[in-house]
């Protein structure tokens, strides 16, 4: 057996950003990223265990590659965390008794944590802590009990109701200031754009800001029926399996032409593939990037659009759609609720759950039915996309 290794006074930067391929589609092989990028994502004190397990550096890059990029930066952020609290209480974070890791989760306990925070930071600290009683301190029996009664002291709280209306978003979608598409400002195409491929794709906002316009990723039938788009090929979903890699959005046309009302063609505003086609038009001279969504700022204009700038379009949708409608905007709002959102219209309208779930990209029905769905209050049969849309008519 060899000996697990002392503390290790490295440090890892704080929040390095995963790394991406190009933006313009190519073989796997030639996007992958180079190891260097992942040593900066990687966990130092793991490394000095690993290799002092004999292990080369190439496997304990493979090895720590297992953790997705966004596990690997919560985990060195929270590692941190845990090593100036052990400097400044004069413990040795790598090899302190268990009684010191449970007096600093007490410590987060006390400070109004979540349990589920609580198992994100033992999990941080096991990959880094020698062993306790021949156990990772993750799986010591008195780690187990400690995040038990955590839980019974912080139960979940779960909400089935939602924080925002789905129907006076979309009304206020086919009326100005979003309308008239083709010349409003870009920034609000932007926006209706953003939002309405998020409630009728169900995708997570990074699936959505991984969108290609590169036409081996984009094609939209001649009749304009029907729109498909793929993610970049470098692009690494929250799971990695073959379920989840390269999904494609596969959208069809809500209510297109001709009309056979006026209500038909209001309905139409709100189609996503009108809306896609508008965008994607009106950015073509000034794109400087092969990813959907790109910056309209006058600094950045045609540069990729962050994740985060993506989410804020998202919500910035739904608080000046009520705006619009002269209601105050909802509090506390976050991009991802318009997958519970969109999910809920959809199975209250009588879409099967193995139809959400593929849409959703979720493997099995559990994630929807215990996080996400909401109780709206719907239920006829349509296919997932025009369901979502047919939650402000009758």
């Amino acid at each position: 057996m060899v000996s697990e290794p002392g503390a290790v006074a490295a440090r890892s930067p704080k929040g390095a950003s995963p790394v991406s391929g190009p933006i313009v589609p190519g073989p796997r092989r030639a996007l992958a990223p180079e190891p260097q990028a992942h040593a900066a994502m990687s966990l130092a004190p793991e490394r000095e265990r690993l290799s002092a397990l004999g292990l080369s550096t190439a496997v304990i890059l493979t090895i720590q590659s297992a953790r997705a990029p966004s596990t690997r930066s919560q985990y060195i952020y929270k590692w941190q965390l845990f090593q100036d609290w052990c400097l400044a209480e004069g413990h040795d974070p790598i090899s302190c008794p268990m009684a010191v890791i449970l007096q600093f989760l007490q410590k987060l306990l006390d400070e109004e944590k979540s349990p589920s925070t609580l198992k994100v930071y033992l999990a941080a600290i096991s990959a880094c802590h020698v062993r306790i009683d021949s156990l990772s301190p993750g799986c010591h029996f008195l780690a187990s009990q400690f995040l038990k009664g955590a839980r019974c002291l912080r139960p979940p709280r779960m909400t089935s109701l939602p924080s925002w209306s789905l129907d006076v978003v979309l009304e206020a979608l086919t009326k100005a200031p979003f309308e008239p598409l083709h010349s409003v400002d870009i920034k609000l195409v932007s926006m209706k754009t953003a939002f309405l491929l998020s409630v009728v794709s169900a995708k997570r906002v990074g699936e959505l800001h991984a969108l290609s316009v590169h036409s081996s990723c984009t094609c939209f039938t001649g009749d304009g029926s029907k729109f498909s788009m793929r993610p970049n090929p470098a692009f690494l979903p929250k799971v990695i399996s073959p379920f989840h890699m390269n999904k494609p959005v596969e959208l069809m046309a809500f209510h297109p032409p001709p009309f056979s009302s006026p209500e038909e063609e209001r309905l139409h505003m709100l189609c996503p593939v009108r809306a896609l086609r508008c965008y994607i038009d009106r950015t073509t001279t000034v794109r400087q990037t092969e990813q959907l969504f790109i910056c309209n700022g006058s600094r950045t204009l045609g540069h990729p659009l962050s994740k985060q700038r993506l989410s804020h379009w998202i919500v910035d949708a739904i608080k000046l759609a009520y705006e619009s409608a002269g209601l105050p905007p909802p509090g506390q709002l976050k991009a991802h609720s318009t997958r519970g959102m969109a999910t809920s219209w959809a199975f209250f309208r009588g879409v099967p759950v193995s139809d959400i779930c593929a849409a959703a990209s979720w493997a099995t029905p559990h994630t929807f039915m215990k996080f996400y769905r909401l109780n709206v209050l719907e239920s006829s049969a349509q296919s997932f996309g025009a369901s979502v849309l047919h939650s402000m008519t009758p």
